[in-house]
């Protein structure tokens, strides 16, 4: 349905939903239904729609039953089996991503960009880009989002910028209006329906669409001024696969408290090292929530996002390496706020895990299906990077309280759980896989600049416990609360004043709340 609507050329596609005209009644139940629906409609087996299938319910309810009759009939071989198999996880897990991140440290893997190259493009060459920003109750930092993209390096009349506004969003929208923005910004209101997600406004977006290229940014995003630019000469040089371009993130208050040091430290490993490393293999690349950058047309025919992911980044990643397409990285930075408040950060980070889950039991439906798509090693690196991400926050408590009751009591319960054949290796695990980690960190740190953090990486283990309580708060709520998007509140650093409000003209208003 999505495709369809979208795969006609530019100009009957404006025709039928106008250019800048304000959506008629008819006209804007249509389109949300396509936003909505479309991907589900047209392939429903990658749709988060349905959170489990039949099949899945059925292996899930045998394991379950395997691990009951066990634990009924010894359960201390039980135990023990599941150790040891929790033991192979994690030595898994650890030597993956230390192999990621030593290819990465021997070399730098994004696609070369140089200032030259991009000084020599013409601005008559250059291809219309649209800029999707959705927002949701972000009154208050809308004039910095304003000032970061008009700061961009690239000729306006090849800008479409849509400003994407919940209809019940009021305060916002009317934040937007008292602006009086460039004429290259346009005001597009998204009906109210269900599910009330980022990715469904982002849907709608694309609809009124006129760029070739596609980018998403946040509210409290800073984009490098020639990110555009680069990403454009990045495109012309890379190999036809790419479709995708993914810059990378960090964080403009980094200094804030601990938590957005440690915050920092992360994405710096995420997006210097580990993602670099995927990239340059035959690895899906689960995409950030920003920056990532589409040639449009490849959008429309993989369905644009899934509207009922709520990490419709990292699934898009993975649809688009299952359709033979690819992801390059780019050395361009966007700087986002860090998180600074511990419950707010829960509050996203658990709804990243509950999205990394919908995303691994969205592909894992025909698991051998994927592993024929994307080959032994992209399946194996999908099991790390996607379903290994939430398994390790989930186990994580469990050992950490076992290990403490071992060493506080020495109880010869927790012993006998672990035999000589299993206690080895996961005494190695425990002792060199967080020593390994927290190097992780460092290198990451190191490799993004900020030596000032890497004493921080030390003390990482308190940082994964807040993720594992996040993790187990998300997969909770995937069963009760499955498209829920958790609303992250941004603006809550103090040291970035507001700009005055600039008047360039009168905006474009595409929609109007209902």
């Amino acid at each position: 349905m999505f495709t369809s609507e979208l795969s006609t050329s530019t100009g009957s596609f404006h025709e039928a939903v106008g250019l800048e005209g304000a959506l008629a009644a008819a006209g804007r139940d249509r389109n949300v239904a396509v936003a909505a629906d479309g991907l589900l409609a047209c392939s429903p087996d990658e749709s988060a729609h349905r959170v489990v299938t039949g099949a899945q319910v059925r292996v899930a309810g045998l394991l379950v039953c395997a691990a009951v009759a066990g634990l009924a009939l010894d359960p201390i071989p039980a135990v023990v089996a599941f150790n040891a198999l929790a033991t192979l996880f994690y030595a898994s897990l650890s030597l993956y991503k230390l192999a990621l991140v030593r290819r990465a440290l021997r070399c730098g893997l994004e696609l070369p960009v140089t200032d030259e190259e991009v000084a020599a493009l013409e601005d008559d060459e250059l291809p219309v880009y649209t800029i999707l920003v959705p927002l949701y109750r972000e009154a208050s930092v809308l004039p910095r989002l304003v000032q970061s993209l008009t700061r961009l390096d690239y000729p306006s009349s090849k800008l479409d910028v849509e400003l994407l506004f919940e209809a019940d969003d009021v305060e916002t929208l009317a934040a937007a209006r008292e602006l009086r923005l460039p004429p290259h910004f346009h005001l597009l209101v998204v009906p109210d329906s269900q599910p009330k997600t980022k990715p469904k406004a982002c849907n709608v977006g694309l609809l009124h669409a006129r760029g070739e290229l596609v980018v998403i940014f946040d509210a409290e995003d800073r984009p490098d001024p020639d990110q555009l630019k680069k990403v454009v000469v990045a495109f012309r040089k890379a190999d036809p696969r790419v479709r995708c371009i993914q810059c990378k993130l960090s964080y403009f208050n980094r200094t804030q408290n601990m938590l957005t040091r440690w915050f920092t430290i992360e994405y710096a490993t995420w997006f210097d090292l580990l993602l670099p490393a995927l990239g340059s293999t035959s690895a899906p690349v689960p995409l950030g929530g920003t920056s990532n950058h589409f040639y449009r047309d490849s959008l429309v025919e993989l369905g644009a996002w899934d509207p009922f992911n709520v990490t419709e980044d990292a699934d898009l990643g993975v649809r688009l390496h299952r359709h033979g397409l690819r992801t390059a990285i780019v050395d361009s930075t966007t700087y986002e706020e860090a998180n600074s408040e511990v419950y707010n950060w829960i509050r996203q980070r658990s709804r990243w895990m509950k999205g990394y889950t919908q995303t691994w039991l969205v592909h894992m439906r025909r698991p051998l299906q994927l592993r024929r798509q994307i080959g032994w090693r992209g399946w194996f690196s999908f099991q790390m990077t996607i379903g290994g991400t939430v398994l390790v926050a989930l186990l994580n408590p469990v050992y950490w309280l076992l290990t403490a009751l071992w060493l506080a009591a020495h109880l010869g319960v927790v012993g006998s759980l672990f035999p000589g054949f299993v206690y080895i290796p996961a005494a190695a695990g425990f002792y060199v896989g967080n020593l390994a980690f927290v190097a992780m960190n460092m290198f990451g740190a190191r490799r993004r600049g900020h030596r000032d953090l890497v004493k921080y990486a030390l003390l990482s283990p308190i940082y994964w416990g807040l993720a594992s309580l996040a993790a187990w708060k998300g997969v909770l709520q995937l069963c009760y609360r499955p498209f829920y998007w958790e609303k992250t509140n941004h603006g809550l650093d103090a040291a970035m004043p507001l700009p005055a409000a600039a008047r360039w003209g009168a905006p474009t208003l595409a929609g109007r709340p209902s």
